[in-house]
């Protein structure tokens, strides 16, 4: 029985990224469809969960993908509510890679040293990787994680939907350069960097003399990068006292980890992977 995945992208063109490590993972065909919504769904999701007898609806799996974490989120919303009884199939949520990404720097930087108790801020934390990786501080234990923007009332609207959607207190603050993130990380002990591509969120001398910082992780791989002095390579490295994770340090754990996620995905027809189970896993691949 061929394994099929349906890759369900919110985009016009199903992601070529997530196709290959679709296949990397194991399955045996990727089926892409372009600009699905919450409303052009149904007749995909019916054809996924009517063809194949019980004990084989397991070798047919979907993927929710997308540059669009909220898109993504409605999408996969949508899709489940197709299900009944043992009518359904397994089904993945990692829009532009977020929830693999957070899942993959968090665990690491579990993996290098503890982070219950401590606090945690997440720079230019309130795209969908911020998000993501914020949650899961606070999941594990954080005692206080901070998410910053540039705008006041964007990370306030962050929180708030992480408050909803996951139940978690994060503290919002307003940060609108490197000397006012500087300031921000002060009295932290963990730091991760979420900005966008190419934007330097905090100068070494915002934190290469901070006694207090452990951890560090930076999700930016294009020059310049978010924390500077730092290394998009570094593994674990230990620069100023601190230990710090790269984009590409902990980039192929990500990409292990979502071949691993599609892989499970025809283990059985009831899987739901979204961040939490998706960083279940991390931590055991860590």
């Amino acid at each position: 029985m061929k394994k099929l995945l349906f890759q369900l992208d919110t985009d016009i063109h199903p992601a070529v990224f997530d196709t290959v490590v679709a296949y990397d993972g194991g399955a045996d065909h990727v089926i892409g469809h372009g600009s699905v919504t919450p409303e052009n769904v149904t007749p995909l999701i019916e054809g996924a969960i009517f063809t194949r007898a019980p004990k084989e609806k397991k070798y047919t799996a979907l993927f929710v993908g997308g540059s669009d974490m909220v898109a993504g989120e409605k999408l996969f919303k949508a899709v489940q509510k197709n299900f009944f009884y043992d009518f359904r199939v397994s089904v993945m949520l990692d829009s532009n890679g977020s929830n693999t990404t957070a899942a993959a720097g968090v665990a690491k930087l579990l993996s290098s040293g503890e982070i219950k108790g401590k606090k945690a801020v997440v720079l230019a934390g309130t795209g969908p990787v911020g998000q993501r990786a914020a949650i899961m501080l606070a999941k594990e234990g954080a005692s206080e994680v901070i998410v910053s923007s540039r705008q006041l009332s964007r990370s306030e609207k962050a929180c708030a939907d992480m408050k909803s959607s996951f139940d978690v207190d994060i503290t919002p603050a307003e940060a609108v350069d490197c000397d006012a993130r500087g300031k921000l990380i002060e009295d932290a002990q963990v730091v991760f960097a979420t900005g966008a591509a190419g934007i330097e969120l905090l100068k070494l001398e915002h934190w290469e003399n901070n006694s207090n910082i452990e951890l560090m992780a930076d999700a930016n791989a294009t020059p310049p990068i978010g924390i500077g002095g730092s290394d998009m390579m570094d593994r674990g490295e230990d620069r100023h006292g601190k230990i710090i994770w790269g984009a590409i340090g902990f980039g192929t754990l990500k990409l292990a980890l979502h071949r691993a996620c599609i892989d499970k995905l025809f283990e059985s027809n009831d899987q739901l992977f979204d961040a939490e189970e998706i960083f279940a896993l991390a931590k055991t691949m860590a």
